[in-house]
């Protein structure tokens, strides 16, 4: 058996096309940081000769000024750079909690599509139509002029149950009052499991032709971590339950209206495209395919699970990570309703401390850094996608 021939050595010549490539990479660099260096220069001079304050020492000073929605503890008096921290986490809430549910209702509507019952289809197609051509600040509008205009004040919220209420002034419901980082490490260790518990039936199918639930039982998993994460808390059974007293609804959890406006409209523009991105990735599915599956005695559900959407999904997930993408520098539009997000509040610590170059600097960061996180974890989503076709 003859041995392996030794690995070639680098040779670092002109003539070699991966030399060159590497020395035109480094020119580039080297010609990037060089024009950021001059901008960022002549923009600092220009300011110092007109005597405009620059640097990033504001963001140690008082802020003054209230937030009306946060994650965290917020007081007037707290900087403001906890205070852009404080929108930043608001934009993360509305583009997380936004993703999710884009992707639930716009599978659902791309799948609707393809549904046998005509009236589904209708609406599905009715639904696409509709939403995806209007543009999305009038929606933000439209759903805020809802919240603030159609539904009742707070003193006569509508009621489910008397557990949750909704008004002008928000949507309430009961939230356990302890045991809730416990209950939610539980959970994200059970979403963990169940996708584990996914990729070995995916695996075995591949392997055998023999299935398992794919449904239930990661459903079971994530509920059965979030109960051992209740039992590590020490089984907390308080929870904090909104009630309706005489001018407004008080206690449990309130979510704003002007959150409620932003994340919705969000959520039935973007989950508009969605549907789009999941039908062409469907139908880029050949039917010999379905035939196939039909053929092997699977009925139409365990061919959309099974058979084509996994076929499907090199196609979706490219144009699924740009709406993504979109969700969340969309939401971007906030201030258009008064949600106080990362802009929102930026603008008013430009109106306060007239550091301009600096709360614009911060925004572009927050934004840039969210959306190539987004893409790597899409990307490497994608990686494994193709790997399991091969």
């Amino acid at each position: 058996m003859s041995a392996a021939p030794p690995p070639k050595k680098r040779t670092w010549s002109l003539n070699s096309r991966a030399t060159r490539g590497l020395i035109f990479q480094a020119i580039a660099l080297l010609l990037i940081a060089a024009g950021v260096w001059f901008l960022a220069h002549n923009t600092q001079e220009n300011m110092r000769v007109r005597g405009i304050q620059s640097g990033f020492d504001f963001l140690g000073a008082a802020a003054g000024f209230d937030i009306g929605e946060t994650l965290i503890p917020y007081s007037p008096s707290e900087s403001y750079g906890k205070a852009i921290w404080v929108g930043v986490l608001n934009t993360l809430k509305v583009a997380v909690i936004g993703i999710v549910l884009t992707t639930l209702l716009g599978v659902l509507l791309g799948v609707g599509r393809f549904s046998r019952n005509a009236l589904v289809r209708g609406l599905c197609y009715g639904y696409v139509e509709v939403f995806r051509n209007v543009p999305i600040l009038l929606q933000l509008l439209m759903w805020y002029l809802v919240f603030i205009e159609l539904l009742p004040p707070s003193n006569e919220a509508w009621n489910l149950g008397h557990l949750f209420y909704l008004s002008k002034g928000g949507f309430s419901f009961p939230f356990p009052s302890a045991g809730v980082g416990q209950v939610l490490a539980g959970v994200g260790l059970g979403l963990v499991a169940a996708w584990a518990w996914r990729q070995g039936v995916q695996k075995r199918f591949e392997r055998t032709g023999q299935n398992a639930d794919r449904v239930w039982a990661p459903i079971a998993l994530i509920a059965v971590f979030a109960l051992v994460g209740w039992l590590v808390a020490g089984m907390p059974r308080e929870w904090n339950i909104p009630e309706q007293l005489a001018f407004m609804v008080d206690g449990g959890v309130s979510a704003t209206p002007e959150f409620m406006a932003i994340l919705i409209g969000l959520v039935i523009y973007t989950s508009a495209f969605v549907a789009e991105v999941v039908r062409g990735g469907i139908q880029s599915v050949s039917r010999g395919q379905d035939e196939a599956a039909a053929a092997l005695g699977l009925n139409p559900k365990q061919k959309m699970n099974l058979v084509i959407l996994p076929q499907a999904m090199r196609v979706i997930i490219p144009p699924l990570t740009n709406q993504y993408l979109n969700l969340t520098k969309n939401s971007s539009l906030a201030v258009a309703v008064g949600y106080p997000d990362v802009v929102s509040i930026a603008n008013t610590t430009i109106n306060q401390s007239g550091r301009a170059v600096e709360c614009i600097a911060i925004i572009m960061l927050v934004y840039l850094t969210t959306s190539l996180s987004t893409s790597a974890f899409m990307n490497w989503y994608n990686q494994r996608v193709a790997i399991q076709e091969r």
